[in-house]
């Protein structure tokens, strides 16, 4: 039972300090759960996307995909265009701003465009397999029979990091409410988009 329990707090530590890091997921959810846009929605996409891709590298899918490097590529490719339009989209409302954060007497917008960039956030982002599918995949490998327990650690921080990321996130809303800070972090959404949609790009 012990070592169980070490176990799973390990994959909860070791998950928790791979998601927690600045990237595109977080900024899209942090605006999200701000503009309280479908929130549950995209809280729930991007914690059980990371879920099956844990699996996924408990499971030892990791090593099979990286027996196609050509695959690996294209997503990286194709998520680095993804996430240079959005950065610049992101860039172009602090350019042009349209006022500060209203959460009420409004729709926040569409939900149905929320899933859809929520869902190529995470699943055109060659970055997420390698947190997810390689690297906890491959660390789970070192816990033996305890490898699933790793896993549904992982798997726990990042449904606890993005829940409270997403709803946590409204706290922010009488700040964000003036037109000022608003653009400060769709700044910050914008060069995060930019700098990994170039490195992706690169890379590829």
């Amino acid at each position: 039972m012990n070592h169980a329990l070490t176990a799973a707090a390990a994959g909860f530590g070791t998950g928790l300090s791979l998601i927690v890091a600045i990237g595109a997921q977080n900024a899209f959810v942090l605006r999200q759960g701000v503009r309280r846009d479908a929130v549950l929605a995209v809280v729930g996409i991007c914690a059980l996307s990371d879920a099956l891709l844990i699996a996924l590298g408990v499971g030892g899918v990791g090593a099979v995909v990286l027996a196609w490097p050509g695959a690996v590529r294209a997503v990286g490719i194709v998520g680095g265009a993804f996430l240079l339009c959005y950065g610049a989209l992101a860039a172009r409302r602090v350019l042009r701003p349209g006022g500060g954060l209203r959460t009420e007497g409004e729709a926040a917008g569409s939900r149905r465009r929320a899933v859809l960039t929520c869902l190529a956030m995470t699943w055109l982002n060659p970055h997420v397999y390698l947190d997810t599918v390689f690297l906890l995949g491959s660390l789970a490998a070192d816990r033996g029979p305890l490898r699933w327990t790793f896993g549904l650690g992982a798997a726990l921080a990042s449904l606890c990091w993005f829940a409270a990321l997403g709803f946590g996130a409204r706290l922010l809303g009488r700040v964000l409410a003036r037109p000022a800070a608003w653009r400060l972090l769709d700044g910050l959404v914008a060069l995060t988009m930019l700098a990994l949609g170039a490195a992706l790009v690169l890379d590829a």
